[in-house]
């Protein structure tokens, strides 16, 4: 078997935040490491968010999203970075999984009865869900706020593994704990989980 292969996406729009240091970090040790790595910044890709006809009419997919496709495809290993809005993701990296999370591509549903096949198998992911609040906190306030990307949108695709990484609180944060964070992130990409 050849090199670990790991896809990147950078889900807050701007690059220049914690969310793009942590994922800077993580970049840096999986290449120390070896593996073979492609990155992608959300806010670098053109394309419309906005699901436009629901599902009853497919909307036809911009380069960019069919370079991402192309990307998690190729990957052996996807790792997601974004900052917690609203106890969510930002819009932008929802509607990009609204655009592109398509049948033939993530997965098709049965045409006898229950279930579905999950076209990403083999596949597992890191999700690092950046947060101004105390990570304990929030969920005991807002309940678990990464299901819909861990079940709803990555296992139901086939990943397995996927792993949550809640980093935080960030609000305030010192020099001294972003950096702890940002080695963190660093060894794990060095151990391409």
């Amino acid at each position: 078997m050849g090199k670990k292969k790991i896809f990147i996406l950078l889900g807050h729009p701007d690059k220049e935040t914690k969310s793009g240091y942590f994922a800077d970090s993580y970049e840096k040790g999986a290449k120390e490491a070896g593996y073979e790595v492609k990155r992608v910044n959300i806010g670098d890709l053109k394309f419309d968010p906005i699901l436009r006809k629901g599902y009853k009419e497919i909307q036809g997919l911009e380069p960019d999203l069919v370079m991402v496709q192309d990307n998690i495809k190729w990957a052996d290993h996807f790792v997601i970075f974004y900052p917690s809005w609203w106890s969510t993701m930002p819009a932008i990296l929802k509607g990009m999984f609204d655009r592109m999370w398509l049948p033939c591509f993530a997965f098709n549903f049965n045409k006898k009865g229950f279930g579905w096949k999950k076209h990403l198998k083999g596949r597992s992911a890191l999700v690092a869900v950046s947060s101004d609040s105390h990570p304990f906190i929030a969920r005991i306030l807002m309940g678990d706020s990464t299901n819909e990307i861990k079940k709803g949108i990555l296992k139901f695709a086939g990943f397995s593994p996927v792993r949550i990484l809640k980093v935080g609180p960030l609000k305030n944060i010192s020099q001294e704990k972003k950096e702890k964070w940002a080695k963190k992130l660093f060894e794990l990409g060095k151990k391409g989980v």
